[in-house]
């Protein structure tokens, strides 16, 4: 196994990389806007958009080690290629749904082109961005889903006030489509496959499957995207039952958002300083359980003032937040057992992540089904924030790899064909 420690790519890379991040996420988040629209033309009950908000994660459940497979055979850049073609057919086919069956089906589809996206990005980033820019470019890539949140909620809280929900579908498939030029032309080509065996990709990904880390990585990230999935997926409806009307429910989601994109960017600033990665993990979910308890706990709506100290306290909740993603990708390869894949790592960490997100808002849905209310919210964060800090404990990076609690400080990729 050698490591791959130069940069192939231009220095800008990384930025369409993480541009095409960005319009994966959007297919997430153009979503949480339209519910209120898609409940009424589809008659979807809460449990069904609950559904709906994870569906997308579906692919991401089940073959997350099927993707790295697939990126150890055909090369990264395909992958991602493809996965930009695959959002652009679901959002398209997702346009002319006439029922919850047909939506969610192309929701299914968008959920493997995120996959493939998902999955062989930071790979990408590794092997294309120069040494000192990667911290920068691994926190953004750990900030793509904030920045795609604040995007797609904020444009789609203004663009669904004018334009029906299908056509906001439709504008959503060509943004899919609009990177997959500049990834052609910018992100270097993969290797030739000559070399590259099913076998040996598969002794690859074997190793690491059955070593812990990439395990627990996983979990970890589940325990965070469950609760955050749940919480800013459903945070336009939250606000609407409140009693708040017009844009202001889509943009105060988008501002919280953002608040996850900015502590993405802030936890890798932090890391590049020598802050060590499994640092971060412990009171990040700390304060996303006092932070989630405070916002929905209380009833606020008795109180003055009560929706903005709502509002505060959710964004602390998903500014803190941000740090979680941030740290494990860059722990990435740490993680990833010798004679092992990163690709595989990050697509089993994606599959556990996925699994998080799939499952929070639906489970989120039928609390607030069962209770009568958003206010048992917390219930289900701070026992996620509890999970997510007994295994953080149990994060143990691989003896030679880590540097001062961080990955090598070049791009790295484990292959033993390289």
């Amino acid at each position: 196994m050698a490591l791959k420690t130069h940069a192939t790519g231009t220095g800008s890379s990384w930025i369409v990389i993480v541009s095409a991040g960005v319009a994966a996420g959007l297919q997430v988040w153009k979503l949480p806007p339209a519910l209120p629209y898609l409940r009424h033309d589809l008659s979807l009950s809460l449990v069904q958009a609950g559904t709906l908000l994870g569906i997308i994660q579906l692919a991401g459940m089940l073959g997350g080690l099927a993707v790295s497979l697939l990126a150890e055979l055909i090369g990264e850049r395909r992958c991602l290629s493809g996965g930009l073609v695959l959002l652009f057919l679901g959002s398209a086919g997702g346009g002319f749904a006439w029922s919850a069956g047909p939506l969610l089906a192309s929701r299914a589809v968008e959920g493997a082109g995120f996959m493939l996206v998902a999955v062989t990005g930071p790979g990408l980033i590794r092997r294309s961005t120069p040494p000192d820019r990667f911290a920068t470019a691994m926190g953004f890539w750990g900030a793509y889903q904030g920045i795609s949140t604040f995007a797609g909620l904020i444009t789609g809280a203004l663009v669904l006030q004018v334009v029906p929900w299908r056509v906001w579908w439709w504008a959503m498939a060509v943004l899919a489509l609009a990177p997959l030029p500049w990834v052609l032309a910018r992100v270097p080509r993969d290797d030739a496959g000559g070399a590259r065996g099913v076998a040996a990709a598969l002794t690859r990904i074997g190793r690491t499957v059955r070593a812990p880390g990439p395990w627990t990585a996983g979990l970890v990230f589940a325990c965070y995207t469950l609760q955050w999935m749940a919480v800013v997926g459903f945070l336009p409806t939250v606000y609407r039952d409140s009693g708040m009307a017009g844009i202001w429910p889509g943009v105060l989601s988008a501002v919280v958002g953002a608040a996850n994109a900015l502590g993405s960017i802030a936890a890798a600033a932090l890391m590049k300083r020598g802050l060590p990665a499994r640092a971060l993990l412990m009171p990040a979910f700390v304060l996303m359980a006092t932070t989630s308890l405070l916002a929905f706990a209380p009833h606020w709506h008795t109180l003055p003032a009560g929706s903005s100290w709502q509002f505060l306290c959710v964004a602390a909740f998903s500014l803190t937040g941000g740090a979680i993603p941030a740290a494990l990708l860059r722990m990435i390869g740490e993680l990833t057992p010798a004679g092992g894949s990163a690709a595989a790592t990050m697509g089993l960490t994606q599959q556990l992540f996925n699994t998080g997100s799939f499952i929070g808002p639906a489970l989120v849905a039928w609390l607030a089904t069962r209770t009568g209310g958003w206010h048992s919210t917390w219930w289900m964060t701070c026992a996620c924030a509890a999970a997510g800090i007994v295994l953080s404990l149990r994060l143990r990076p691989r003896a030679g790899t880590a540097m001062r609690g961080t990955i090598l400080s070049v791009p790295v990729i484990f292959n033993d064909d390289e």
